[in-house]
């Protein structure tokens, strides 16, 4: 057996957000990302018990999205995802329901599989998602790194007995090192990095690519140039020589979460956006991730609009995750402005994309949110039945322009390098990863 010292990248498949951070430090290390929830690491039953707790979180938060009907539902899953007020500053260490209730399904053996693997192989464990630290922080297992993927977190998130833990926790953000210390957890075991980023829109530790697609973009969302009257100094300082004059129109991307949530805005918005599209001062793509049928509701809505083969807007679907978050990523390339609930998306502000905010799901999205907003990163979506009218508003005064630059200047963007470092590799000028001694 050949040995293998590159961590285990773990993830689960419940909404993208933990899946895409994963994926994001399994390409910089060239290994696949396993899912805690499917083989090898999860025998049937162990797969038919974390499916039903996907289709009941699934379930909900579409459900809560549902005008007045849904509103039970929204209360079931602000409930589920509550994170008490961070101050006065207390202890909120002592475990709640949530936490007791993973903790009895470990000891009836949850995770099995992912702890059998981890002292097969002697890999450390990289996790995305909490249940696989856990686990194996139960187990007695030590190298474990567990990836945060939002602002601030329920306290689930920590072990029931947080200061015997050996978990590493790699945040996001200084609100989530402040809650994890609140839960208990010891400072020296808490790393504020940065949400992992795809290296593909980095262009490596320097931010060559994304300093590139930032100077362009900065002209497509400023088409008076007012902006880039006012910070020409700052702009040259920090990306060099940004062009003058008009570019083609911005790209709107309207992006629904991996439930599917809210797919039904674009019924509310794309009519009132043709004139916008076929005038060519906007730009439209609509991504259904891997959901076959908001795809097609998304053509449907496309063709009731009468844009149907316009060459002004698109539809984003694949087959798999994988698949779609390199759809995805290539997509954000180019995009100008992203559309979408503040999950784990919210970090990708960082690359210099404003963040329109569509209502959160959960607890947790309103305060990915509100670090949006402090940040100047981020904006409160108006009536979306005019999305084209408020958008060309903050056009041509350059609100979205000052939140791309925000987003740039205010959020942390290397967090995928942090980590890779942290882990004790060294990082390429493309951003690939090597081991000590390689």
């Amino acid at each position: 057996m050949t040995f293998d010292p590159r961590p285990a990248v773990v993830a689960i498949d419940m909404g993208y957000g933990h899946l895409r951070a994963a994926h994001a430090l399994a390409d910089s290390l060239g290994v696949q990302v396993l899912h805690v929830d499917r083989a090898p690491l999860a025998d049937a039953r162990e797969q038919e018990r974390w499916a039903r707790s996907r289709a009941f979180y699934e379930t909900i938060s579409r459900g809560s999205q549902v005008p007045i009907l849904g509103r039970p539902l929204r209360a079931v899953l602000d409930a589920l995802t509550a994170i008490p007020h961070l101050y006065p500053y207390r202890d909120l260490s002592a475990p709640d329901l949530a936490i007791r209730a993973l903790r009895r399904m470990i000891d009836r053996g949850l995770g099995a599989g992912l702890v059998e693997e981890l002292r097969r192989s002697g890999r450390p464990l990289l996790t995305t998602f909490y249940a696989p630290a856990l686990i194996a922080d139960h187990a007695g297992l030590e190298r474990i790194d567990c990836v945060v993927t939002d602002t601030d977190i329920h306290r689930i998130w920590a072990p029931i007995a947080p200061r015997r833990s050996k978990i590493r926790y790699l945040v996001p953000s200084q609100r989530a090192m402040r809650r994890l210390r609140v839960y208990g957890v010891p400072p020296a075991q808490i790393v504020v990095t940065g949400f992992p980023l795809p290296p593909t829109l980095l262009g490596g530790p320097d931010l060559a690519g994304l300093r590139a697609r930032l100077r362009e973009r900065l002209v497509r969302l400023d088409p008076t140039g007012s902006f880039r009257a006012m910070y020409r100094d700052e702009l040259r300082l920090f990306l060099g020589s940004v062009p003058e004059g008009r570019s083609e129109p911005p790209l709107l991307t309207f992006a629904v979460g991996g439930a599917g949530a809210q797919a039904d805005m674009v019924e509310l918005f794309l009519p009132r956006m043709r004139p916008a599209i076929e005038a060519g001062r906007l730009r439209l793509a609509l991504v259904a991730g891997v959901r076959k049928p908001v795809a097609e509701a998304f053509h449907e809505q496309i063709r009731r609009a009468g844009l149907a083969g316009h060459a002004g807007v698109r539809v984003l679907q694949a087959d798999s995750v994988p698949a779609y978050f390199t759809a995805f990523n290539a997509l954000l390339a180019e995009t100008d402005i992203l559309y979408t609930k503040p999950s784990e998306l919210s970090f990708f502000a960082a690359l210099g994309i404003p963040l329109v905010c569509a209502r959160p799901v959960g607890h947790h999205e309103r305060l990915n949110r509100r670090f949006l907003l402090e940040a100047g990163a981020g904006f409160k979506q108006w009536d979306p039945r005019h999305t084209a009218q408020w958008i060309d508003e903050w056009l041509l005064d350059g609100t979205l322009a000052a939140g791309a630059w925000s987003g740039f200047m205010r959020l942390p963007k290397t967090g995928t390098y942090r980590i890779l470092e942290l882990l004790g590799y060294t990082v390429d000028g493309d951003g690939r990863a090597r081991s000590p001694g390689a």
